[in-house]
């Protein structure tokens, strides 16, 4: 419980928010915020889940219920976690363990014959990477077509409007590097 504070001025820092604004946020006094991220005291469940909210985090983030995976950065191939499934039938899978400080989220993504990526990533912002591990993926950024096969990769901005493609007569994977983290 001690560490509260100290995870939601953290927080707060990486969002380059005052402690003033986000107490305006979550309508509490700055000196009342002020004493919880120094833990003299504790937010009751309410203020707790206002100033989750405000932060763009879980209650869990700032109670720590992660804590433990920060301090193993390995992810077992029965421990990947599966994140989606859009109607095409592609499945992304996340490669790497939850953390408020990533500054990337690394994915799995295994197509369908035929399926696309259209749906997943909804993020209008940040980078994209992508390496072909298998099979063959034609991606169409801003109305241009790349088809790439396995051991190709490509590098795109997300705000550009795209899609993957599996294009091969059967099962495609790719690697997915994206910045911000978007999961």
């Amino acid at each position: 419980m001690n560490r509260i504070g100290e995870r939601i001025k953290k927080k707060r820092e990486l969002l380059n928010l005052h402690l003033n604004e986000l107490a305006e946020k979550v309508n509490i006094t700055s000196s009342a915020l002020s004493q919880i991220e120094n833990s003299k005291t504790y937010p009751s469940v309410l203020t707790l889940r206002l100033i989750a909210d405000a932060l763009h985090t879980t209650i869990g983030d700032l109670v720590g219920e992660n804590e433990s995976l920060l301090e193993n950065p390995v992810v077992l191939k029965n421990d990947i976690k599966f994140v989606n499934q859009n109607a095409t039938g592609t499945i992304i899978f996340l490669l790497s363990n939850h953390d408020l400080n990533k500054q990337m989220d690394t994915y799995l993504v295994r197509f369908s014959k035929e399926s696309c990526v259209e749906g997943l990533f909804k993020s209008n912002y940040g980078q994209v990477f992508c390496h072909v591990l298998s099979g063959s993926v034609q991606f169409d950024l801003n109305g241009k077509s790349y088809l790439l096969k396995s051991g190709d990769n490509i590098y795109f901005n997300a705000k550009i409007q795209h899609n993957a493609v599996n294009v091969f007569d059967g099962l495609s994977e790719l690697l997915w590097i994206q910045s911000p983290p978007i999961y």
